[in-house]
């Protein structure tokens, strides 16, 4: 009778313990495949610059292959790494962004709420030329082999963060006061 309740304990410690691990929160690294844009317009044209030069860490909880908690997140950009097509662009861009002071762009997680299986609304503060801001962000997820995938996308100004829409050609070429801040982030083991 005594080892038949030394087994059962052990099989319940066992299937606990095998619990535990499949549900425990585990620390991610952002991947080289990441990619970040900012999409904007001008009385020329519309325009991108793109970056693939971020770096960062989260904390997940993952429990069968479904993304239960977002416990932390934090994303560092090298301002400077926000490349266009245009080299004069990227100049005036660095100015505004105040590059020579301000050497990047943050990003850290203050709550995360899940909406559905597969959508997360996260609360954040980011950092850009030196103002922080917290904003909400809806993110589409997915469990990759790897780790974990989040898209999304913010709406913001120039002014949001005490910037000055950039011109060029003596103020002839104006930058529009919108952006789009989108992202693609690749979290690996």
């Amino acid at each position: 009778m005594k080892s038949g309740k030394i087994k059962l304990l052990a099989v319940v410690i066992s299937i606990f313990g095998i619990t535990s691990f499949v549900s425990a929160q585990k620390s991610y690294t952002l991947d080289n495949k990441t990619t970040f844009s900012v999409i904007g317009t001008s009385t020329l044209h519309d325009w991108e610059m793109k970056s693939s030069a971020g770096t960062g860490t989260a904390n997940f909880t993952i429990v069968n292959s479904k993304l239960t908690e977002i416990e932390s997140l934090s994303i560092t950009l090298l301002a400077e790494s926000i490349k266009s097509e245009k080299k004069s662009m990227d100049k005036v861009a660095y100015e505004t962004l105040k590059t020579d002071k301000q050497k990047n762009i943050k990003y850290v997680l203050k709550s995360a709420e899940k909406v559905n299986e597969t959508t997360w609304e996260l609360t954040g503060t980011y950092t850009i030329a030196g103002v922080s801001k917290i904003l909400k962000t809806t993110v589409k997820t997915a469990i990759t082999k790897d780790g974990v995938n989040m898209q999304g996308s913010n709406k913001i100004t120039f002014n949001d963060f005490g910037m000055k829409s950039p011109t060029a050609l003596l103020g002839t070429i104006k930058t529009g006061q919108d952006l789009t801040l989108k992202f693609n982030l690749n979290f690996n083991l």
